[in-house]
Formats: structure tokens, C-alpha cells, sequence
């Protein structure tokens, strides 16, 4: 019990990097737009329907998204990101302008049902260094300024996604929760706000980052189905590590005079690749779970009625930021293509289903030549670094998917993955002549070799992919030396 308590406080520090009364009903989700290749709109719209959600959530107002959700019966929280708080907070005509193009537009012209406005994202993250403290709050003041102007004050409310780490507990037991001393004032004056404008307060939850970043974390205690031993509370027992979480959010609310304040959970998840950690079976364990609690109405021990939960995330995202680890691009309960991952009950019964009518580019794939010399490794590694660095390699590696692929088949796969990221091109497939194009699948079962959907005819959008990926790294440069070790 000691040990899980003192994990708890590690666990609130390492998340560093619905209405109360009614309750939440229906699946909801994240629906994440940073892929080179995005799933048509129309296509993510059926998906969602077609497997029971009635809830979505954006980071961005999309404007295919937005429009595909029209007249759809999906319920939409959309998203302002960081970059844009500065502009937001400096003048409420910014806000106001905001509102209309990308609120009221929607909901007039095309039947968009968007219920909240999420401002900013995970603004008081450490790592930002107090980045966004002091735009935050104005933006949120004038937003909802503007929302009240546009007549849609009541139907569309405002919120503030936060990352659990404002939150701590010294004891490691929920009920000792309380706001980092330095955003206390903060937090009230935003948490007031909220309450006053019929707002609810959104926090994110990652058990899975807990586990990965720390190796002795009891690793039962991450899932909601196990064997761990309990944390108990006084006269509360918890038996997870989200509920734990959860109520010392709920116990830093109480003692701040806030008890009732409603709380969304923004983000929770489980990633299926690019970490030891991140594997189908832990996701499927973790995700089953996290559905039959939100489908039976299931709360925390000290909140009772069940919030609105929105997992995270509905399908892969290969150009997400790699910073926090390779997993960040393996969160999708679907592949990048609406595949199924894993089976899932979503519900009394139903099975969930896999996107329909989507269309892909040539079944062929770019691989090392088997005539390919390398006398030159430098020329190799300069190659699969390019095709790291723009398409996606986080398969690859130590207790990934593809992590026991032999030094050619790791080349190959850095080949492919550029290859499809630039739609086949043919011109993709030199790489000074140490590659070539085959109609043969070069899978190696659990590592694949994708085919990338044809985006080629969709629209132009400001979420679709237009450059190179970040950076690969350190981890990256390690397993192309490796590789290329391998060759000579």
C-alpha cells in the first residue's frame, strides 16, 4: 500500500511532461488530425457512427471535419491550440472573429452540433516554462465574451484542458490533493470563471505514461481489471491508478470551495506501439476496460456520476511530435486507415468496425535491392536517415512492432515508409539506387509494411500534411548505425 501510494505522487509529477448532475452517456472521442495520409472526413464521421460515438473532440477547428460533422447527431468540443492564445487574449475582436468563422459558421451553415470550445491545450505543462500563464485566462475571458455576443453563450460552453500535474497530493493518497502552490490563484480565478459561464473543467489522464516512464511502477495498478494491491484512503479503497488520479483532482476541487464543479476527462488512452509498454495486448486489456466502465456509467469513488470521457485517440497520427517518445504516433484505437486493431465490445454486444470506402495508392512497396552494395555505409546511413526524418520509423527499434527485423528488412522499412509518405513516387524510390520498387509484400508479421490511403484527390486542408517531419531522434541515429553495422 505504501509502495502504490508513493507511485500516485510519482505518477501526478511524471504527467509533467459531462455535468455533474446528469452525467455522461455515449462514447466519446479524440479525433486527431496530424497524419500525412488523413482518413476522408466523410469516411471518420460514418467510423464514429458506425461504432456508438455521439461525442468528439478536435484540436483544431478543421474546416472538412467541421463540415462532415454537420447534421451528423455527433455532439463537437473544438479545439484552439497554444499558438493561438497570444492573438486571442490581446483583443477580443480576435476572439469574436474566431467565434464566427470557425462556431457560429458551422453550427448555421452546416448543422455543426459543437456543445464546447476547448482553449488551448495542457497550457501549464512544465516543460512550457510558463509559456501561456499569462495569455490563457484573457483568451478564455474573451472567448466566452464572444461566444455571449454571438447569441451562443448557453448552447456552446468553454473549458481548458489541463494536464493532471496541476494537481499534486504530498501524501500519495487522493483525499491530500491539492493546485501547485504557484498556479493556485490561477487555477481559482479560471476554475470560478468556468463555474460562473455554466463551463466545466477538462483534465487528461495518461496511466500509461506512468508505467512507461518509470520501471519500477507497479504495472497492475496502470489497468482497471487487475491484481494489484489496493490503495485505500481512509474509509476509500482504489484499486487503479486513474480513479486515484481522478479524485485528487476531485479532493484539490473540494477544498477550494469547488466540489461540485463538473469535470470532463479530456484524454485517456493506451498507445499500441513504439515502446515496450505500448503493445496490442495492453491496449486492448487497458481500452476494454476504460469502455465498459464509461457504457455501465461508472464514476470515481468520490465522484460517483461518470463524467464525459473522450478516448484517446481514435486512429494513429504519423506526424505527431516524436518528443515524448516514438509511442506518440500509436494512440489510435484504429490504424491510420480505420482498420481494426483489436477486437473491442462497444457496447452490449457490438463489435467495433472498421472504416468503409477507403481507398489506397498501388499494392507496392519500396525495399533495399537484394543487389544493393554498400561499399559506401555512409551513403546508407545518410539514406535511411532521409526517409526517417519524412516518413515515419517508430515501428522500428527496441519493443516496437518491427523491433526484430533483421538489418535489410530495417532498411526496407525506412524505404517504404518514405516511399508511401510521398505517394509512390517513383522518384521515392532511389535512394541512390539502394532500393527498388516490388509488387511483393515485404511484411514480416507483426511488422507490416503499409500501403498508404490516396489523399490525392481529397481537398487541401490546413491539417493535411505539407512538410517534412520533426526531426528523428537520438534513438533513431542509434538503430541506423546499427543497421548499417550490420552490412559490413
Amino acid at each position: 500500500m505504501v509502495r502504490i501510494r508513493s507511485f500516485l505522487l510519482i505518477f501526478l509529477c511524471l504527467l509533467g511532461y459531462g455535468g455533474l448532475a446528469k452525467g455522461a452517456s455515449g462514447l466519446a472521442v479524440n479525433w486527431g488530425l496530424q497524419s500525412t495520409h488523413p482518413l476522408p472526413p466523410d469516411i471518420v464521421v460514418r467510423l464514429l457512427k458506425d461504432n456508438g460515438f455521439n461525442k468528439v473532440k478536435l484540436f483544431e477547428a478543421d474546416p472538412g471535419a467541421l463540415r462532415a460533422l454537420g447534421r451528423s447527431g455527433i455532439q463537437v468540443m473544438v479545439g484552439i491550440p497554444n499558438d493561438m492564445l497570444a492573438s486571442l487574449a490581446s483583443a477580443v475582436a480576435n476572439a469574436e472573429a474566431w467565434v464566427q468563422q470557425n462556431v457560429s459558421n458551422y453550427i448555421s451553415s452546416h448543422g455543426t452540433d459543437i456543445r464546447s470550445v476547448a482553449i488551448g491545450n495542457e497550457p501549464f505543462l512544465q516543460d512550457y516554462k510558463d509559456q501561456f500563464v499569462n495569455t490563457i485566462f484573457p483568451a478564455l475571458e474573451n472567448i466566452q465574451a464572444a461566444l455571449i455576443k454571438a447569441g451562443l453563450g448557453k448552447q456552446v460552453k468553454a473549458t481548458i484542458p489541463l494536464n493532471a500535474d496541476v494537481y499534486r497530493t504530498d501524501s500519495g493518497l487522493p483525499s491530500g490533493g491539492y493546485f501547485r502552490p504557484e498556479l493556485q490563484n490561477l487555477m481559482m480565478n479560471i476554475i470560478k470563471f468556468l463555474q460562473d459561464n455554466g463551463g466545466f473543467l477538462t483534465i487528461n489522464i495518461y496511466p500509461f505514461l506512468s508505467l512507461q516512464a518509470d520501471p519500477n511502477f507497479p504495472k497492475e495498478y496502470a489497468f482497471f481489471n487487475n491484481t494489484a494491491s489496493p490503495l485505500v484512503d481512509g474509509s476509500v479503497v482504489y484499486t487503479n491508478v486513474y480513479d486515484a488520479n481522478f479524485d485528487t483532482l476531485i479532493s484539490a476541487l473540494e477544498k477550494n470551495g469547488f466540489g461540485r464543479m463538473p469535470v470532463v476527462v479530456g484524454e485517456v488512452g493506451w498507445p499500441t506501439d513504439g515502446d515496450p509498454s505500448a503493445n496490442i495486448d495492453n491496449a486492448k486489456r487497458f481500452t476494454q476496460a476504460l469502455v465498459d466502465r464509461i457504457v455501465q456509467g461508472q464514476g470515481s469513488p468520490r465522484r460517483r456520476t461518470p463524467p464525459d470521457v473522450y478516448i484517446f485517440s481514435l486512429v494513429d497520427e504519423d506526424h505527431k511530435s516524436t518528443l515524448p517518445g516514438n509511442f506518440e504516433r500509436h494512440w489510435g484505437i484504429f490504424k491510420y486507415d480505420g482498420s481494426i486493431k483489436y477486437p473491442l465490445d462497444m457496447g452490449n454486444g457490438r463489435a467495433i468496425v472498421a472504416a468503409k470506402g477507403v481507398k489506397y495508392l498501388a499494392k507496392q512497396w519500396c525495399v533495399m535491392s537484394p543487389s544493393a552494395g554498400v561499399s559506401d555505409p555512409n551513403t546508407l546511413a545518410q539514406s535511411i536517415t532521409y526517409a526517417c526524418e519524412n516518413g515515419d520509423c517508430t515501428s522500428l527499434g527496441y519493443g516496437s512492432s518491427c523491433g526484430n527485423l533483421d538489418a535489410q528488412s530495417n532498411a526496407s522499412y525506412a524505404f517504404n515508409s518514405y516511399f508511401q509518405t510521398m505517394n509512390q513516387s517513383k522518384d521515392a524510390c532511389s535512394f541512390n539506387n539502394l532500393a527498388v520498387i516490388t509488387t511483393v509484400d515485404p511484411s514480416k508479421p507483426p511488422c507490416l509494411f503499409e500501403i498508404m490511403i490516396d489523399i490525392r484527390k481529397q481537398k487541401a486542408s490546413p491539417s493535411v500534411y505539407r512538410s517534412s517531419a520533426a526531426k528523428i531522434e537520438g534513438m533513431f541515429a542509434a538503430l541506423i548505425m546499427g543497421i548499417v553495422g550490420s552490412f559490413i
